[in-house]
Order: C-alpha cells, then structure tokens, then sequence
C-alpha cells in the first residue's frame, strides 16, 4: 500500500484496506442517507483515486466533485432523474482529461500532439482505474458508490454543466454516500465465462448453454422476462434495455461529442 495513505490511515485511526474483501463485497448502491462525507474521508477517497496507474504518469483524467445540494439537485436530470444524484452527499464526475497536459506542452515549448482518439482512449483508460481505486476506497471505508453510464449518454449536456473546455470529455460518475440499503450481491457468470488461458477460447452454442444457465434459471430473470413480455433474458438486453436504434443514436451524438472536444483531429 502507498505510504502516504498508510500514513493518512494511521492518523485518522483508519483500518488499511482489506482489498480482496472489500472486492467480494461490491454491490451497486442506489439509496443513501444524508450523512455528510468528512472531508478527511473524501481526500483519502481522492488520494487513492490519484494513485490509480496511467498511461506514461500523465495523469490524462480530472474529477469534478459535486457537493452543493443546490447543483446535485440541477444534475440529477442530467442523469435520468436518478435521485441518488440528489440524495447522495457526494457525486464524482471522472474526465478523460488532454487539456492539461496539453496547456504543460505549450508553456514548455512541447508540440502539443496529443487530440486524437488514441490519446482520448488513454485519458478514457486514465479516468476508469481513478474511478475504480476511489470506489473501492470508498466501500472500504463504510460509503455505498454506483456508477452511472447515463454520463456518456449525457456527455453534451453535462460538459456544458461543468463547462468543460476542448480536450475533456466526461467518461464516468461515481455516486458516494452512506447507504440507506443492503441489497445482495449481483449475480455473476462463472469465472470460465470470462477467463481464457493461454489463447482466446471461442464458445460453442453448448458452452453458451452451460455458461448462461445459472444466470437463466434466477428468479429475478424469470421476472424480468416477464415484466418486459418478452421470450428470454437476451431480449430483455436487445429489445428493452439497450436497443439498437437507442445504440446508433447516442453514439452518433457521443462520436460527436469527442470530435466537438477537440479529438479525432488528422
């Protein structure tokens, strides 16, 4: 563990993570108290976020911290009306961030070489491991977080919320708070279904059978075929969550978005 957080932890009386435990216990919070986040909590929550690996150490990512009720309350439209915006004490904005490094470039007569999707790949890559360490800083410190995918969704509408400059796109939003819930664990396919040795293993219509099956068999699926009147858990994906014309047109707009910001460029 990085000195600096141990030395942080020792000082506030914190137990050093347990990281492998804090994994296994990962689980999507969407109902929060009011309790305020201490301060001393949410800079070892971002210090850990800031030791994330990066491509280079360039740091390629920011994050916004949201903690005004007021400006909460203005987000939470911006990601679907979700009201854990709202009632979570604190919501993290991760940017793939080019601008910065690219305004160091200029002010030591660097070239400034880096506003294509090669470099926005790897402020993307930047941003997610930032998220991902402050998530799991987070659970391990009693807080509940859930992601929120509706950020690229809304990724216009949220760059001129925080009046984000060309070379930073918004990637991810992490909510943080102290949860109001305990739901279980979410169900997961087993590890075969993800791992491969050695070389990629192509799947079989009898390994997708065999892989699948547990997660077919869930009473929740079950429900869900149902709720949503259609055959098996596939559809409930392709013709009711995630549609394709829903997919064609955010990321036509998304594609958009990243060449307005400044990338792409020849």
């Amino acid at each position: 563990m990085n000195k600096s957080i141990i030395i942080f932890a020792q000082k506030s009386k914190i137990t050093p993570m347990n990281t492998c435990d804090t994994l296994l216990k990962h689980r999507s919070i969407r109902q929060y108290k009011s309790d305020a986040i201490a301060d001393d909590i949410l800079e070892k929550i971002l210090i850990a976020a800031s030791r994330g690996a990066t491509t280079g150490n360039m740091q390629l990512y920011s994050i916004i911290v949201t903690r005004d009720e007021a400006r909460r309350k203005v987000l939470c439209p911006l990601h679907f009306g979700q009201k854990m915006v709202e009632q979570a004490p604190v919501i993290l904005t991760f940017c793939a961030d080019l601008n910065r490094f690219h305004q160091w470039c200029e002010a030591r007569n660097a070239e400034k070489i880096y506003d294509n999707f090669l470099w926005f790949y790897n402020g993307t890559i930047d941003a997610v491991i930032a998220a991902q360490n402050a998530v799991l800083a987070a659970e391990d410190l009693g807080l509940g977080t859930c992601y929120l995918g509706t950020t690229t969704y809304m990724a216009p509408q949220i760059i001129e919320f925080f009046n984000l400059p060309q070379g930073v796109v918004p990637v991810t939003t992490v909510v943080l708070g102290y949860p109001a819930e305990n739901p279980p664990l979410t169900d997961r396919l087993p590890l075969e279904a993800v791992v491969h040795d050695e070389t990629y293993t192509d799947y079989t219509s009898e390994t997708i059978d065999k892989l699948y099956s547990e997660k077919e068999s869930l009473p929740l699926t079950a429900e869900l075929v149902k709720t949503n009147q259609v055959e098996n858990l596939a559809q409930v994906f392709t013709l009711k969550r995630y549609k394709k014309q829903d997919n064609i047109h955010t990321s036509n707009i998304f594609l958009d978005t990243i060449k307005n910001q400044g990338f792409f460029h020849s």
